[in-house]
């Protein structure tokens, strides 16, 4: 007797689960990751080849996830519920790592920090601009997203980030955005913004602890490189 091609898919889901849940994430590739994501929104069916693609058109895990909304949907076989699982992971991962660095002093929680700007900012397709602000300890009051613009160009406007920081009863600051492009080499353009706000944020005694830039090809501190 033949088999039955659906009771082998049936088994192979099967064995994934057991293998993720008894060993690990680290027990699997990242394709077989993306198959049981995609086990939710595709209740039948063989989900290896649809995450093999997202492979070959993404590179990792991580970056599928991360994927644009417009760029996931060209993947032949993504529809709108493969989607909604893929970004549900990323949301997921997301609000974990901004868990991570509440109620904490941000930079005694320097890592936690940089992990959730490249999850929540590197692979967006456009430059965004977010502020954190900090009070007298250090601790996270409000991230909020400042501005979005090109693919290479966010403006932001110095006095509307020190009347929010007012408003919000901050002491300090920490600006972050993203480099499209991959690299997070800082512009003129960049520094000379930094600049500005930190001189605006200094004349109302407010600290702008750092500029950071986040790409998919790393990251760069503006303290850190003493640019600020």
């Amino acid at each position: 007797m033949a088999t039955d091609d659906s009771d082998d898919r049936v088994g192979h889901r099967a064995r994934l689960r057991r293998r993720f849940l008894d060993a690990g994430a680290e027990a699997l590739a990242d394709y077989e990751l993306l198959e049981l994501l995609l086990f939710q929104a595709q209740p039948r069916g063989d989900a290896k080849p649809l995450a093999k693609r997202l492979i070959a058109r993404f590179g990792s895990f991580a970056e599928a996830v991360s994927a644009p909304l417009d760029a996931l949907a060209q993947v032949d076989g993504m529809g709108e519920a493969s989607i909604a699982a893929l970004k549900t992971a990323h949301a997921a991962a997301t609000r974990l790592l901004g868990q991570s660095i509440r109620d904490r002093p941000v930079l005694s929680s320097w890592n936690q920090l940089l992990d959730y700007c490249r999850v929540a900012m590197a692979s967006l397709p456009v430059e965004e601009v977010r502020v954190l602000y900090l009070d007298r300890k250090n601790r996270l009051i409000r991230d909020e997203r400042q501005g979005r613009g090109t693919v290479d160009h966010t403006p932001l406007y110095p006095r509307e980030v020190v009347k929010r920081a007012l408003e919000l009863g901050a002491s300090a600051l920490i600006v972050v955005h993203n480099h499209p492009s991959g690299d997070p080499s800082p512009s003129q353009a960049d520094i000379a913004m930094t600049r500005q706000l930190a001189e605006a944020a200094a004349t109302l005694g407010l600290v702008l602890h750092d500029h950071l830039i986040v790409a998919r090809g790393g990251h760069t501190s503006f303290r850190s490189s003493g640019l600020l």
